[in-house]
């Protein structure tokens, strides 16, 4: 079972993630694919895309978490 401190996608995998769109993005504003291969991109970058926003989430509340956890930390009993 996953830890729930540990983010379903790694740093790496993130980066990845956004050099594989970026390709697709300029794929497709190349003009020069057919249309079902320009589908299936589309199709690869939503995918990507949901991926990568799903760690932007996951960093984001891990922030928040840390920001909390500093201020409740700070705060003198």
């Amino acid at each position: 079972m996953a830890s729930k401190d540990k983010p379903k996608h790694s740093v790496a995998q993130f980066e990845k993630s956004l050099q594989e769109l970026d390709q697709i993005v300029q794929q497709l504003e190349g003009g020069e694919l057919e249309l079902e291969q320009s589908l299936q991109l589309f199709e690869r970058g939503m995918a990507l895309s949901k991926g990568c926003k799903q760690s932007l989430d996951e960093a984001e509340l891990k922030v928040r978490n840390l920001l909390e956890q500093h201020a409740s930390d700070a705060t003198p009993e």
